[in-house]
This record gives structure tokens, C-alpha cells and sequence, in this order.
């Protein structure tokens, strides 16, 4: 089985390349020098946080968060 999770790569200015936010996984964080490497750590992120959810008899998150954009004058 398999389930789609909606990821946010911020860029990071100081250090270059991308840090990764699980929005439904509070604390599911990881980062990777390219935009590749990023969505793949998260892969791996994920899998880890869902496995160890599952290991500790935890239920696992029932939706998917909505992300939307706002644009804001500044």
C-alpha cells in the first residue's frame, strides 16, 4: 500500500539547498542539497516516521493536509 504526502521545501538561504516539512507529520523534517535529493530524503523521512508509528502501535494520520497560496501585498 501506498499513500501520497504533501511536502514543503523551503529554501535555505544560509546554507544552501532545501529543508522538508511533513505538514501531516508533525516533526517529519529533513533536507538535501538539491531539490532530487530533498524529495528523496523525505521519502525516506516518511517511511522511517510511518514504520516507527506502526512499531509503536500509534494510529496512523487519516488525511492529507490542504495547501493553498495567499498573496499578500507588501
Amino acid at each position: 500500500m501506498s499513500r501520497r504526502f504533501k511536502v514543503i521545501l523551503e529554501w535555505n538561504e544560509d546554507g544552501g539547498g532545501y529543508t522538508v516539512t511533513v505538514p501531516s507529520l508533525p516533526g517529519c523534517i529533513t533536507e538535501g542539497e538539491s531539490r532530487e535529493e530533498a524529495l528523496e530524503n523525505a521519502k525516506e523521512a516518511i517511511h522511517c516516521m510511518l514504520e516507527g508509528m506502526r512499531i509503536d502501535g500509534l494510529a496512523m494520520p487519516v488525511g492529507d493536509v490542504l495547501v493553498e497560496e495567499v498573496e499578500v501585498a507588501v
